[in-house]
């Protein structure tokens, strides 16, 4: 769908039904950067239909690397010899981009790539990934246009993180596995999405060794071969799926999504009142009474995901009394609020730490905390998503409410979700695609 694409939600009561949920794009298009470090073709299946899949083929078809996908299987044919650059018309459309740099240095020994992209959710800054690079070998050097980088061979090194981001975990993953020597990574991010790639670049034949305390070991190896996997559920969607059965009174099945994922989703909702039924198939949730108000603290995992506080801050408005979000990750995540406000929610937002101790963000400017009044009619409104998970908070929202919502913007949705308008009209949504301007 275009970004003149719009949708029209009407009232429609409580949602019920089942949803099957498919890979994550956080781990699907790490996947597909993974396996051009591959001597052979590898076969990724349970591929989502989303959006970043599609950019980062295209992206990997710039290069000279083969993509196909046939339903949900995606089989990626690398190449030795893949292009060194790029193209600037790739620039801010995703953060796909940078975690080329290491495979693309491996491959030919120099890279370039733009500046990268994604949702406006605060500083998610490169410097982590110019510094790993930097530590391994390569002379980094960035402009306005993005990240040029040269290196004859990369080398084994101790890295530590100043923060255990996702994006350079996986970044250095990616680099340290076909370089010379150990990598010592500390500090590292342990999300279920990092240990999928890991375990992928595993079957290629990488020696990856996963110790105590966010501490991961490389010891590089001369080739890596073509391997095959099953994508895990996305973990960010089936929570997603189960509070839109929450907030409008029904309750979504939602399967494809193992419980380990969702430990601590499930929880907080439990801690909040909902009945959850667990089994090996599925995950349900619904509430037979009054749901509570809680203090929820987003953190890295296995803390309570920052990808879960945009639905989850749609069901605090539903409940009776004062609940408290207290984001610790993004700095800017809390940029979708003002569109909640418009379906009624009411939410009150402060710089300070509140439902948790001082996080990196306190003695800041940074709006990261939020008090939501629960119990307040929602009412049909006209906004603009501003990102891929504000996107789904909209949509919920929508539902909820007792008037027609007009939700543009809805690209950012679908770039991150497995065809959210059928997935939505499976359970009951009442939705229709119109054009912005209507």
């Amino acid at each position: 769908m275009s970004a003149a694409k719009a949708w029209k939600v009407d009232p429609s009561g409580p949602l019920r039904g089942d949803v099957r949920v498919h890979g994550s794009k956080n781990a699907v298009t790490k996947h597909l950067v993974a396996a051009m470090l591959g001597d052979s073709p590898s076969v990724i299946r349970n591929v989502p239909d989303v959006g970043d899949v599609a950019i980062t083929v295209d992206i990997l078809s710039s290069l000279g690397i083969d993509v196909s996908i046939d339903g949900d299987v995606a089989t990626v044919e690398p190449t030795p010899t893949p292009t060194s650059k790029v193209p600037m018309s790739f620039t801010g459309l995703n953060r796909i981009p940078i975690l080329l740099l290491g495979p693309l240095l491996t491959r030919v020994g120099e890279a370039f790539v733009p500046l990268v992209g994604g949702d406006p959710i605060g500083r998610r800054p490169v410097d982590f990934h110019v510094a790993a690079l930097r530590a391994l070998g390569a002379e980094v050097e960035v402009t306005d246009d993005g990240v040029h980088a040269r290196a004859t061979r990369l080398r084994g090194a101790r890295i530590e993180l100043p923060f255990p981001s996702v994006g350079a975990t996986e970044s250095v993953l990616l680099c340290a596995v076909l370089a010379d020597g150990r990598t010592v990574l500390t500090n590292a991010a342990t999300e279920p999405e990092v240990i999928e790639l890991a375990l992928f670049l595993q079957r290629m034949g990488a020696n990856i060794g996963l110790a105590p305390n966010r501490r991961i070991v490389i010891d590089g190896v001369d080739r890596l071969v073509g391997a095959s996997t099953t994508l895990e559920g996305d973990r960010i969607e089936a929570f997603s799926y189960l509070v839109a059965g929450l907030v409008s009174g029904g309750a979504v099945r939602v399967a494809g999504c193992e419980q380990s994922r969702l430990v601590t989703a499930i929880n907080t909702l439990r801690r909040m009142g909902a009945d959850c039924e667990i089994t090996d198939e599925w995950v349900t949730a619904r509430a037979s009474g009054s749901l509570r108000p809680a203090a929820v603290q987003t953190a890295t995992h296995p803390g309570f995901m920052t990808d879960w506080q945009t639905p989850l801050m749609v069901l605090f408005s539903r409940v009776d009394g004062m609940s408290v979000l207290h984001e610790t990750v993004f700095e800017n995540r809390l940029v979708y609020v003002p569109a909640l406000t418009r379906f009624g929610c009411e939410i009150e937002l402060f710089d300070s730490c509140l439902g948790g101790p001082a996080c990196q963000f306190h003695d800041t400017n940074a709006v990261h905390s939020a008090v939501v009044r629960g119990g307040s009619a929602l009412h049909g409104a006209e906004v603009d998503v501003v990102d891929v998970r504000a996107g789904f908070s909209a949509v919920i929202a929508a539902a909820a409410a007792d008037s027609p919502s007009v939700l543009r913007g809805i690209h950012h949705l679908i770039r991150g979700y497995h065809r959210p308008a059928e997935q939505m009209r499976s359970i009951g949504l009442s939705l229709r695609e119109i054009t912005a301007s209507d």
